[in-house]
């Protein structure tokens, strides 16, 4: 039974949406402000935490930059405004989905469901007893303890950060359709208005940073999707796409220019 976290100013909608996810097989617990909510939330009692951007005492996105600091939880933003860019932000804070009020709460299980279980598939393959090691170039990633490390210095990735890396890897050298990257990291099916894959590329490759010859290690496919350009020992699996035409935007799906 998912656990979850709801952090809204909004008591009422705190106990509509409450009911709704409790009949869908879920617990719910409330918090009303951010600093109540971000002591809740570390206690370890919660799968997943449902939070708005806006919030008393402690905004959304500074309640999400602490909870990433010290927990692994599944996190899923509220947008109150549904700003584009507010929800680019809150990605790049550690925010693992986003969805606009005013809400659907049938889409609000089906995204909650998808985190949680990409969370718990996170932790099966962390104690699994066949995990991948990947060791490319200054680059070295452990499937099994979910870490990733640049010269020795561990970098710190999101849940869907880390499952990217690990797909690009197993397919290094050959481009990956946002289609599929939607499907198998997110969980949902890709919409041309979604801009959460690219987001959550643009800050895997910003943590990444360069490769020692200063080359982009993921690079873009105009229209199409990403590709991490050098070539790793593991063989790939599954049917891609192996597309050579490349540009350097983080951001090439045509509705980007909206931003």
């Amino acid at each position: 039974m998912t656990r979850v976290l709801l952090i809204d100013e909004d008591q009422r909608l705190c106990r509509v949406l409450g009911e709704f996810l409790i009949r869908a097989g879920m617990t719910v617990q409330f918090a009303h402000d951010g600093k109540s909510g971000l002591r809740s939330a570390l206690t370890g009692q919660h799968d997943l935490v449902v939070l708005c951007d806006a919030l008393p005492e402690l905004a959304g996105l500074q309640l999400t930059k602490q909870l990433r600091t010290h927990s692994d939880i599944g996190i899923l933003m509220l947008s109150a405004h549904g700003i584009e860019g507010d929800k680019i932000v809150a990605l790049e804070c550690g925010a693992d989905d986003y969805l606009d009020k005013p809400l659907r709460p049938r889409e609000l299980v089906a995204r909650i469901r998808a985190i949680t279980r990409r969370v718990k598939l996170s932790s099966t393959r962390k104690f699994g007893s066949t995990p991948e090691r990947f060791e490319i170039g200054d680059i070295v990633v452990d499937e099994g303890s979910r870490e990733c490390c640049r010269n020795g210095r561990i970098i710190d990735l999101t849940a869907a950060e880390f499952d990217l890396l690990i797909l690009f890897l197993r397919h290094s050298g050959r481009v990956i359709h946002r289609t599929e990257l939607s499907r198998r990291v997110l969980d949902r099916e890709y919409s041309p208005f979604d801009r959460s894959i690219d987001v959550h590329v643009s800050n895997l490759r910003r943590k990444l940073g360069a490769r020692p010859d200063g080359t982009e290690r993921i690079r873009s496919v105009r229209n199409i999707g990403y590709i991490y350009a050098h070539s790793a020992p593991t063989q790939s699996h599954g049917s891609l796409l192996s597309i050579p035409q490349l540009c350097d935007s983080p951001y090439s799906h045509d509705h980007s220019r909206q931003l």
